[in-house]
């Protein structure tokens, strides 16, 4: 039996899969990509589909009264270890 890939939902941003990874396209083509670990956008806004290029991202005030902005990152979303 060979070890199941990791994919980890995260909350705000791309899905995350470990190794390896042939993605099937709505059309039947099919991409490839062979990085450590493939972000794979969930909400439609990035670029380079089906990878992500980080456009979920968004502008939010840090602290109210702050005068910088500060960038939101995506937090992986875990499940319970079977």
């Amino acid at each position: 039996m060979t070890d199941a890939r990791e994919v980890v939902v995260t909350a705000d941003g791309p899905v995350l899969i470990t190794g390896p990874v042939e993605v099937v396209l709505p059309d039947g083509s099919r991409v490839r990509s062979d990085r450590p670990v493939t972000a794979l956008c969930v909400c439609r806004r990035s670029r380079k589909a089906p990878f992500c290029d980080t456009s979920h991202r968004r502008k939010v005030r840090a602290t109210e009264g702050a005068d910088h902005d500060e960038e939101t990152r995506a937090q992986p979303h875990r499940t319970a270890a079977r």
